[in-house]
């Protein structure tokens, strides 16, 4: 998977690389779907939900630049796969997840992977979680009308926010990058992901 969907197509950060030699995705899918975990192509993992492909996971991951000592707000928990993708590259992870079922599913999944720097939150994601803020970066696993500004307002200084924004049919990244007041807005590789249900994201 690394070598063939990753590596090949780009990601060049060793340390993302080494995260996700790391961490087994097949204990992030449910049973049934584990013959299918090394694919490149998203997964159901109930809820209406997916386990993004390994590709994206790279390539959102890769963009946010962490550092060890990084706090990270990741909004759609999902299975828990990119927690625990993050909590190999950054300090400590806060994940937001509104399904509590998905919650439940991912606590069992980063346990039994050994992964204890990552905090799960049911909630409205698009809100974030600032009693944890600021943060360092914060990643969006599912598709926004625009990136929150909720979001926007959790980030710290030099922070790096990455977030699919469009239709809920179709998106593009947006890499955000804070500088002091200012917020240096780029787009990145087109993506398809579930949208993102909340007071500022989409109507359920």
């Amino acid at each position: 998977m690394v070598d063939e969907q990753l590596v090949a197509r780009g990601i060049t950060d060793t340390r993302v690389i080494r995260a996700m030699r790391t961490i087994p995705r097949h204990l992030f899918v449910p049973e049934k779907y584990q013959g299918h975990a090394y694919r490149d192509r998203p997964l159901p993992i109930g809820c209406e939900q997916t386990i993004s492909q390994p590709y994206m996971v790279a390539v959102m991951t890769q963009s946010l630049a962490l550092n060890p000592g990084d706090h990270v707000l990741e909004i759609g928990t999902g299975s828990g796969y990119q927690s625990a993708v993050l909590s190999q590259l950054a300090d400590r992870v806060v994940s937001v997840e509104r399904h509590s079922v998905l919650t439940n599913f991912a606590r069992k999944n980063l346990d039994a992977t050994g992964v204890t720097n990552v905090e799960l939150i049911t909630g409205d994601g698009s809100r974030g979680f600032p009693d944890a803020g600021p943060y360092d970066a914060i990643i969006v696993t599912a598709g926004a009308p625009n990136v929150p500004r909720a979001l926007k307002a959790q980030l710290a200084e030099g922070g790096r926010l990455v977030c699919p924004t469009g239709s809920r049919d179709q998106q593009a990244l947006q890499l955000i990058e804070r500088h002091g007041e200012k917020l240096h807005t780029k787009n990145a590789v087109p993506c398809v992901f579930v949208p993102l249900i909340g007071v500022q994201g989409w109507e359920n």
